[in-house]
């Protein structure tokens, strides 16, 4: 233990960074570049690891040795296995949680209550790193850069002067504004509060009340969605022209579903679904946030954002 400060902190030694996308790998590899032991697990075809990091042992044998296991974000996506895309194997979170040295910290991302159920009956209290403000603000931004990429990518006009509504007055919503506002686009943003139509104003936006977003989503170029409600209702998805590119970035259960979407009106193009290139996007950036406090290290959001471009295709989303 050593002080800095009159502040005490634990010099963690012994990391496991434990399944996860290409910002695990980063976290692993640069716990090591600072003199930390760490094993690499459930991370075996991820290519942006260095292989020397990499541990094919049995986690039960492995996680026991260690200071800190830094699980991913999601945790789990199935309530029971390790969230691993980069592995064939499938190893169950309890396996990983039992038998853990006394005082290891444990972190994860978004960790449900189930999982937090399960950690409480090993004996094991999960931190979960996404409730950080300043990872979850930096994540923001990470985010909606992600959103305005995607944007350019399929919108067949330049943002520069597109009309553009964001349904929201989030983190996500608040970063996504300046960015397209920087890009010359013409913003258009749905909130409830009126504390937040009046900053919108004041950020230079034009701002509508979302209990009245069918009267304004006519005519836009781009809609993106921060909400995680199904706001997006068929009434509202009807008045979308045929090429306005949705962009969902809310989390579960999203603006829309396939319940709410209408009848294809012309053979369905390809979706683009942001939420799969999403781990990609500033992998090494995305765990600095982190970085500058708890075990030094972490991922960010890694899923739920979705894009579907025209009314033919809004009915795939998932």
């Amino acid at each position: 233990v050593k002080s800095y400060g009159g502040t005490f902190m634990t010099a963690y030694k012994t990391f496991a960074v434990v399944g996860g996308d290409l910002r695990q790998a980063h976290v692993a590899n640069r716990l090591a570049a600072q003199g930390k032991t760490v094993y690499a697990m459930l991370l075996e075809t991820n290519s942006a690891l260095e292989k020397s990091l990499v541990c094919a042992e049995d986690p039960e044998d492995v996680l026991p040795q260690c200071d800190v296991i830094i699980f991913p974000l999601p945790m789990s996506t199935d309530e029971r296995h390790v969230n691993a895309p980069f592995s064939k194997q499938k190893v169950r979170v309890c396996d990983c949680l039992s038998g853990l040295k006394p005082g290891a910290c444990v972190l994860g991302g978004k960790v449900s209550p189930a999982m937090r159920a399960l950690a409480e009956s090993c004996g094991v209290t999960i931190i979960d790193y996404f409730e950080r403000e300043e990872l979850c603000v930096k994540n923001a931004v990470i985010t909606a850069e992600g959103a305005a990429s995607i944007a350019m990518e399929e919108l067949p006009i330049s943002l520069f002067g597109s009309r553009c509504m964001i349904t929201g007055h989030g983190r996500i919503s608040k970063a996504l504004m300046r960015i397209l506002r920087g890009m010359g686009a013409d913003v258009t943003v749905a909130a409830r509060k009126h504390g937040d139509l009046a900053e919108i104003e004041a950020e230079g936006c034009r701002a509508v009340h979302i209990a009245t977003l069918a009267e304004h989503v006519r005519g836009m170029d781009v809609l993106f969605n921060t909400v995680p409600a199904r706001i997006l209702t068929a009434g509202i998805l009807e008045k979308l022209g045929p090429d306005t590119l949705l962009i969902d970035l809310a989390s579960k259960p999203g603006g829309v579903g396939r319940t709410f979407a209408p009848p294809p009106k012309r053979p369905e193009r390809p979706a683009s679904r942001a939420g799969r290139a999403r781990p990609r996007l500033s992998p090494k950036t995305a765990p600095e946030g982190f970085g500058r406090g708890g075990a030094q290290g972490t991922t960010v959001r890694a899923e739920k954002a979705r894009s579907v471009r025209g009314a033919g295709t809004r009915g795939k989303v998932a």
